[in-house]
């Protein structure tokens, strides 16, 4: 429970640095603590307790972050993506990209044909994998906004206007 709620900690630690530097107003950080802190405390759990691959924690995480922005919007007299996409960038998966760079710097100076496929096969599976859960979290957090656009696109409105 301590690991869950650590995470929970420094991945809102994250989401407000992030918000900070993308200009979010200061009414939303908050919220963007709180959908960070949710979703990758989400995944974290998925991946560690249930044994999920992080690509579909990933994505449920980040449907989650889409899902729960919705109904904050109106709260924060801005739209969702103002504070549901500095909570996704605590879940970008760096350690794959940095492993698919690795791999490829590996693979260039190998000298054995061997060892060229073992670095190539790791570039690719550190790339895909990291293109992947990125993919899987932009259409996990825009899918709600899209099918909730209603509610979504009139957050700034004071109500729904048609």
């Amino acid at each position: 429970m301590f690991s869950i709620l650590e995470d929970m900690f420094f991945s809102a630690i994250a989401a407000i640095g992030f918000a900070s530097i993308s200009n979010t107003p200061f009414s939303a950080i908050r919220y963007c603590a709180l959908l960070a802190a949710v979703g990758h405390s989400l995944r974290y759990v998925l991946m560690g307790c249930f044994d999920v691959h992080i690509i579909v924690a990933a994505t449920v995480a980040a449907t989650a972050i889409g899902v729960l922005a919705i109904p904050l919007g109106p709260k924060a007299k801005c739209p969702p993506e103002t504070f549901s996409y500095p909570a996704l960038l605590p879940m970008i998966p760096g350690m794959y990209a940095y492993r698919a760079v690795q791999g490829l710097v590996m693979c260039l100076s190998s000298s054995s044909e061997e060892a060229f496929k073992h670095y190539f096969y790791l570039m690719n599976y550190n790339g895909l994998t990291c293109i992947i859960v990125v993919a899987g979290m932009v259409v996990g957090v825009t899918l709600p906004i899209f099918v909730f656009k209603r509610i979504s696109f009139s957050a700034t409105r004071g109500g729904a206007e048609d």
